[in-house]
């Protein structure tokens, strides 16, 4: 499966799931592709409102370009919503995270499965605590 694809069907994935958590959520369409800032996902309830930027990997670990996350931080931050990395790691279903709490790196951010589980949250906890 090409990367754009596995991307794009995880994405789904994760809109199927807000809305069957009772969340409304949106696709941002060409999320990646425009040379504005954006994210993967809208997403909200009465009380809670995400911009979200989706991530898959099938190693333990993921890297996110820095100028990459500065723009969703900063459409974000336009918008008034809170900004979450969702990451799902192979067969551990998705994880979130503050883009704050990302480690940096010399070149770029990043994210281990272990980080996430220590410092993020579930699915399951994100939706319990929204």
């Amino acid at each position: 499966m090409k990367v754009k694809a596995k991307g794009a069907n995880a994405e789904r994935e994760l809109l199927r799931m807000f809305w069957e958590a009772g969340f409304a959520c949106a696709r941002v369409a060409g999320s990646g592709c425009v040379p504005k800032p954006s994210c993967d996902l809208l997403a909200g309830n009465d009380l809670t409102k995400l911009a979200i930027e989706c991530k898959t990997s099938i190693k333990t670990k993921k890297y996110i370009e820095k100028e990459q996350m500065a723009d969703f931080m900063l459409f974000s931050k336009k918008f008034g919503l809170t900004p979450l990395v969702a990451v799902k790691f192979n067969r551990q279903g998705w994880w979130f995270i503050h883009p704050e709490k990302l480690e940096k790196t010399e070149k770029s951010l990043a994210i281990s499965l272990e980080d996430i589980k220590r410092n993020g949250c579930s699915f399951k906890e994100m939706i319990d605590l929204s």
